[in-house]
């Protein structure tokens, strides 16, 4: 028997964030190479939610609405600059955006727990507001940090608290495009005759990207993909072994049995599957289908949940199964709900919300139904993709043009609901550009680091 969600009150929280973790590379939820052993171990033991997706396709919103319990469009934290342009140059932060939100930190605070987040900088770095209830705070000074650096912070936070209740947030670059293994790659799931045309270089990465985004596709050959898939893969695998060692220290201090834990991922990825690299920039699946397991002390065996769900329900689910009361205010905030009631097999479908103003390259909004139906909006274009995901998962047949009605009720649907939470999309001007995330290209410095 699974451990029940009403048990776990006053239970420790963990909450391990992979960052650009694409859910169709973790075992459990299908993928044939062996790259998520302990993630699969513990979904094995736990809750896995294998239609969860993301209410965003890139770090820095998607990560704050874990933290708020509300969409980009509320928090507003769309983009790292508040304000980008020649006169202003403003980073973004939740203080001064959305003033009116208590996070997630805070309530677990004010309900007794020590709090900890160890991060890998860039877009979850202190500044932003992720800070904000933490009573301590860490972020690499390296941009994509990896779990090389946030565990050995956690662990060491975690024996100084470990006679408390507590709540940690423990975060890694390891599987991002920007972040390369310590030592370099030893190239495991590369095809032997490989020719070298590329070597899996950030630099490379991030020139793909670009290209991506100026041209609106690159083109590469088959086995140029399976190289930057495979790479993808040796870091991921590298990711589990770095939380495998982290769940063993954990495990010796005597935890196990008194903590919730919470694997996810804020976004996936791209590697073709649209002819572009990296993410934020669509809301397809690559991007926003994540990982989403729940164990509960115990170690009883798992359950596979298929009903789809968002990341915004992770807020109130941890909030709940921690026992936690809320107050008026913090009820009214949540836009999701707790996922308690589909852990004890009820069933309660819905529609699912997504968007990304990525760098102010694209503004986009998505809908999914129940059934599977799956409506993009480009706002700028005011163009819009229709898919069928339980008959085309790849999203290859945009069926606007033979499925008219159906797009056209779904829109209505997608926009009556920003509209619902305050944000009307058919009055606001949509105009390309700029607000930079990177080094190089269009981008410039990271706002969030340490002394910004």
């Amino acid at each position: 028997m699974l451990a029940k969600p009403a048990d776990c009150k006053d239970c420790n929280v963990v909450f391990v964030s992979f960052d650009a973790l694409q859910a169709a590379h973790v075992g459990s939820l299908g993928y044939s190479r062996n790259v998520t052993p302990t993630i699969d171990a513990v979904a094995r033991q736990g809750y896995s939610f294998s239609e969860a997706r993301s209410v965003a396709s890139w770090t820095v919103p998607a990560s704050m609405s874990w933290f708020t319990g509300v969409y980009p469009s509320e928090h507003r934290m769309t983009n790292k600059y508040a304000i980008y342009n020649a006169q202003l140059k403003q980073p973004a932060r939740l203080r001064e955006l959305a003033p009116q939100l208590t996070t997630l930190a805070e309530v677990m605070k004010q309900n007794g727990y020590a709090t900890g987040g160890f991060t890998g900088n860039a877009g979850v770095s202190g500044g932003f507001g992720y800070e904000q209830g933490f009573d301590e705070y860490f972020y690499e000074k390296q941009r994509f940090g990896s779990f090389d650096q946030s565990v050995p912070k956690a662990l060491e936070w975690l024996k100084e608290h470990q006679d408390e209740k507590f709540f940690l947030f423990l975060h890694g670059y390891d599987c991002h495009g920007q972040a390369t293994p310590e030592g370099g790659y030893d190239y495991r799931y590369v095809d032997k005759d490989y020719d070298g045309r590329f070597i899996g270089s950030v630099q490379e990465q991030e020139i793909l990207r670009e290209e991506g985004l100026a041209n609106g596709h690159v083109t590469l050959r088959d086995a140029d993909v399976h190289f930057w898939r495979a790479i993808y893969d040796e870091k991921i695998a590298r990711a589990d072994e770095k939380f495998r060692k982290f769940l063993a220290a954990f495990d010796a201090l005597g935890l196990t049995d008194k903590t919730i834990f919470v694997l996810t991922s804020d976004h996936g990825t791209e590697f073709y599957e649209h002819r572009r690299f990296d993410h934020g920039f669509t809301l397809y699946d690559e991007q926003i289908h994540v990982p989403l397991i729940i164990k509960l002390p115990g170690k009883a065996g798992g359950r596979v949940i298929d009903e789809r769900i968002s990341s915004i329900d992770v807020m109130p689910t941890i909030l709940d199964l921690a026992g936690i009361k809320l107050s008026e205010k913090v009820r009214m905030q949540l836009r999701g709900r707790s996922l308690v009631a589909e852990m004890e097999g009820q069933s309660a479908p819905r529609n699912l919300f997504s968007e990304t103003d990525y760098r102010e390259y694209t503004f986009k909004r998505a809908i999914i139904t129940p059934d599977g139906w799956k409506l993009v909006h480009t706002l700028e274009t005011k163009t819009s993709e229709l898919y069928h995901l339980p008959s085309d998962s790849a999203e290859a047949k945009n069926r606007v043009e033979t499925e008219p009605e159906r797009a056209r009720e779904l829109e209505q649907m997608l926009f009556d609901f920003f509209r619902s939470i305050g944000h009307d999309l058919r009055h606001k001007s949509w105009e390309i550009g700029l607000n930079p995330v990177y080094n190089s290209g269009s981008s410039a410095e990271s706002v969030g680091e340490k002394g910004a």
